[in-house]
């Protein structure tokens, strides 16, 4: 006997208050879309903000579209919406550059706060461009000390100590979904002196994160995941307001200039967050980006992280039901409350299944060495497609379909 029926799915549904969210995206017919963790779909008003931007703003209006257009201080007022979203107050948090670049920049800053202490803590399992961004500011600071969670000791809390200048850690762990907790580990740093940095590139838009009520120091994040901004679209950085005055940053670019427009040979760092701007930013892109973050105004956090628990619930329920005969092992946590808005399955071939998966038209990834990896982005994946999702899994490894020698070809992204 299942556990639940296709008809009690279906009303789930039915009285989801986040229901009318998927209408606000566009997704291809009969797609199930569960790769939202590494790039989210384009909003429908996405089309309409690139149009203007280049027929009117860019083709008609040209250059006074810096002023005339607001293009100039898209990096603030893009950084006010997701502010909103992370729980940090207007003034403290800038859209700009890249995950990495803002990664730099950050852990730089927190050194700049802490000149006699020279130990960076972070993750051996964290998201790899975290660990070479660490790595390149080493070859310019050899004197830097680096610990790593996995590898130096078990957990990240045993490395911090009173030589810890900067903690450097995933909200969410990209490959497990595993969830940490930001009010503990910050408190956790600056009991030993130390500041902190997060990176929310797995957790911003699915989940409250409360950045100024955990007393966060730093974040970074990416914003063409969860929250819809477009491949390649910029990222975005927090500084805690009482960090503003003294910190610096290493890239002293000229949109960080408390003046730009005077022009002055001598650099002068602006007094607030838009120091950490370096030089002009992609406008189109922040176009694109502004439909993803309106989207947000319309829903409470709370909401989404609610039906993200219950997707994912939902969804390890049913894949241990219907498919771990198949070989397939949970690699994340299964309390809700411990994880993010993604699954991660074990297979020693996962990438041809998840190939398998792909020309089914489910669409998920796959990460080294063998994890089968879900996203579950609330506002537009159906307690439905859940289901079906499950359906397509079990025929695919039922059938030995993922055998076929063709999805074994490594493509350059997985």
């Amino acid at each position: 006997m299942p556990s639940v029926t296709r008809e009690e799915i279906e009303r789930l549904d039915d009285k989801d208050p986040l229901g009318s969210a998927r209408d606000l995206f566009h997704l291809p017919e009969g797609l199930i879309y569960l790769d939202g963790n590494s790039l989210g779909p384009p909003p429908k008003a996405a089309f309409a903000e690139i149009e203007k931007a280049m027929h009117t703003e860019w083709a008609e209006d040209l250059i006074t579209s810096w002023n005339k257009a607001g293009w100039f201080m898209l990096t603030d007022t893009l950084g006010a919406k997701v502010a909103g979203i992370v729980g940090a107050d207007d003034d403290e948090l800038v859209v700009c550059d890249s995950t990495s670049v803002n990664i730099y920049k950050s852990l730089q800053a927190a050194l700049s706060l802490r000149p006699d202490r020279k130990t960076i803590v972070t993750e051996a399992g964290s998201f790899p461009t975290d660990l070479y961004m660490v790595d390149g500011l080493r070859n310019f600071a050899p004197d830097i000390d680096v610990r790593l969670e996995g590898v130096d000791a078990p957990n990240l809390e045993d490395l911090i100590d009173d030589t810890t200048a900067v903690v450097l850690a995933n909200q969410v762990n990209y490959r497990s979904g595993e969830l940490r907790d930001v009010g503990a580990l910050t408190a956790r740093a600056h009991d030993a002196g130390a500041l902190i940095v997060w990176d929310l590139c797995h957790s911003a838009g699915v989940m409250p994160v409360d950045l100024n009520q955990h007393g966060a120091d730093f974040a970074v994040g990416c914003t063409y995941k969860y929250l819809n901004g477009g491949p390649g679209a910029p990222a975005f950085v927090f500084a805690a307001r009482r960090h503003h005055e003294k910190l610096r940053q290493p890239l002293s670019g000229w949109w960080g200039h408390r003046q730009p427009f005077a022009f002055d040979v001598a650099y002068e760092a602006d007094p607030g967050v838009r120091k950490f701007l370096c030089g002009t930013q992609p406008i189109l892109s922040m176009r694109a980006l502004k439909a993803g973050l309106d989207v947000f105004e319309q829903f409470e956090i709370s909401a989404i992280r609610q039906k993200s628990m219950a997707l994912t619930d939902l969804f390890i329920a049913l894949v241990e039901e219907h498919c771990t005969e198949y070989g397939l092992e949970l690699a994340s946590p299964s309390d809700a409350t411990l994880r993010g808005s993604q699954v991660a399955f074990r297979h020693a071939e996962g990438y041809a299944i998840m190939q398998a998966l792909i020309e089914r038209k489910l669409i998920g990834d796959f990460r080294m060495p063998d994890i089968l990896r879900f996203g579950f982005a609330p506002l537009y994946i159906r307690y439905i497609d859940v289901w079906n999702a499950v359906e397509i899994m079990r025929d695919v490894l039922a059938s030995s379909a993922w055998r076929e020698e063709r999805f074994a070809v490594r493509a350059a992204v997985t």
